[in-house]
């Protein structure tokens, strides 16, 4: 039996059909793409720039490629997955609109999920504190790595929008957990997920 995913990936995990065929970007560990394996019968293949990430996910006997991104989604022809995984990566990232482009040329659709900055307690952190709020999510400060973009949900639509870029469903977590806000979603979600098309 597999230990249970961190809240966030087992929301993008419920979007994953059995016996799809999955690639993740970032993929970190190689948790999210294991639980697909395991639970769902999924293909899986990964991409990751750090060495760690890498070692990590062969010693789960994962299929991982070392590498960043754009290099990663250049192997493959258009349309050769079913869902392209982009999940807490996307604030790293230098050009979002053309790495969501290139997702869905390669997946039939794109998963992306990041921290949600518009979420009340991060706004009032900088407000309070005069300092940039750490989701926990993301797991380095700004001075410890590549300085993650700041985004907020209604920031990535109108990205989506401005590119053409069709969004299916967005998904709210408050800390990990869905929820459906009436009103306020920019405030009451600390992380989203994003199904585009």
């Amino acid at each position: 039996m597999m230990r249970s995913l961190r809240p966030d990936l087992q929301a993008v995990a419920n979007l994953i059909q059995p016996n799809e065929k999955v690639l993740d970007l970032g993929c970190g560990d190689g948790a999210l793409l294991q639980y697909l394996q395991t639970e769902k019968a999924v293909t899986t293949r990964g991409v990751e720039l750090h060495e760690a990430g890498v070692l990590a996910c062969m010693q789960r006997g994962l299929s991982v490629r070392q590498g960043n991104l754009h290099e990663g989604l250049n192997d493959y022809p258009d349309k050769a997955f079913d869902a392209v995984i982009l999940s807490h990566t996307l604030p790293y990232i230098n050009n979002p609109a053309g790495t969501l482009r290139e997702m869905l040329r390669v997946g039939r659709r794109a998963i992306v999920s990041f921290p949600n900055l518009g979420y009340w307690r991060y706004r009032l952190e900088l407000l309070i504190l005069g300092r940039m709020p750490i989701p926990p999510e993301l797991p380095n400060p700004w001075e410890d790595g590549p300085r993650p973009r700041a985004m907020t949900l209604y920031d990535f639509e109108f990205l989506c929008t401005r590119e053409g870029i069709p969004i299916q469903q967005i998904i709210h977590l408050y800390h990990g957990r869905r929820i459906e806000p009436k009103w306020g979603q920019n405030l009451r979600a600390s992380a989203v997920i994003f199904e585009l098309r």
